[in-house]
């Protein structure tokens, strides 16, 4: 149960969801889209998210699509991360996201729940980021479609009425060589110390993180030097952390010496399995 009352609505299409938005908003309400749900739940019982206007999503049908059209990938935003176990048309987002609690969780926790949701660990950005993936938002100024590196920072930048409708990822890169390697100090389901995905293109080897910083990224001068054949495997991944975009994380899952330890040699695992001949 939450400690608060709320008025539900469920509309069937982008435009209606943006015009209860809008309407509960000049009524002074604070409505929040809800797509998994599990989230809300969770940080509600703890105080930490209120809304008196949930506004559900599922009922779109932009937003359950998963598919082929033309040469693209359209995965909707209220799409199951369960649903990449059971159709892999994704490896690297079935490995990534499978790795996310537990199997009955993932039956609720949606796609577009996993990006925009407040816990920073996120694990299914990553293969969007690492694939030049596209994403589709829906608010008040119409919809827009953006690169996922130009909308992403940190998390997801929406603005006030603004949610994810769709994500688009090119068929090239779906068969493209790649590893997602997840790792826990704790149990299996329990929340990761860090993940680190790959995926290789062009003879160049791409990687994004989770768990390393207090936000998942992907850090263009870390790959540069994670791809320099000049140096050895053990040198590029020393290297590269000068490059972290932000101090490395210290809690309750690892302390950041820990965290650094794990994360030199995952990376080294990765560049032995994906990287160029001469150093394997």
């Amino acid at each position: 149960m939450l400690p608060f009352n709320f008025a539900y609505y469920k509309p069937e299409s982008i435009q209606e969801a943006l015009d209860v938005f809008q309407t509960l908003k000049v009524q002074g309400k604070t409505p929040l889209y809800y797509g998994g749900g599990t989230e809300i739940i969770t940080l509600g019982r703890l105080n930490l998210v209120y809304a008196d206007a949930i506004i559900d999503l599922k009922g779109i049908y932009e937003c359950n699509i998963f598919e082929f059209q033309n040469n693209e990938l359209i995965i909707g935003s209220m799409v199951s991360l369960s649903d990449f176990e059971e159709k892999k048309l994704f490896p690297l987002l079935t490995k990534t996201s499978k790795e996310v609690a537990d199997y009955t969780s993932r039956n609720k926790i949606t796609i577009g729940g996993n990006i925009c949701g407040n816990i920073f660990y996120r694990e299914s950005v990553l293969p969007f980021l690492l694939a030049d993936s596209a994403v589709i938002i829906a608010g008040p100024k119409g919809i827009r479609k953006l690169l996922f590196s130009k909308v992403f920072h940190k998390e997801l930048q929406l603005e006030e009425g603004e949610f994810l409708v769709q994500i688009l990822t090119e068929k090239e890169y779906l068969p493209a060589p790649h590893l997602s390697i997840k790792k826990r100090q704790q149990w299996d389901t329990g929340y990761p110390l860090l993940t680190v995905a790959s995926l290789k293109k062009d003879g160049y080897v791409r990687f994004a993180f989770s768990g390393v910083c207090p936000f998942p990224f992907r850090s263009i001068p870390m790959e540069e030097t994670l791809n320099d054949q000049n140096l050895s495997y053990k040198d590029r991944v020393l290297a590269s952390f000068e490059y972290l975009p932000n101090s490395i994380l210290n809690d309750i899952e690892g302390s950041n010496e820990y965290r650094l330890f794990v994360l030199e040699n995952t990376l080294t695992s990765i560049l032995s399995k994906l990287g160029d001949e001469e150093y394997e």
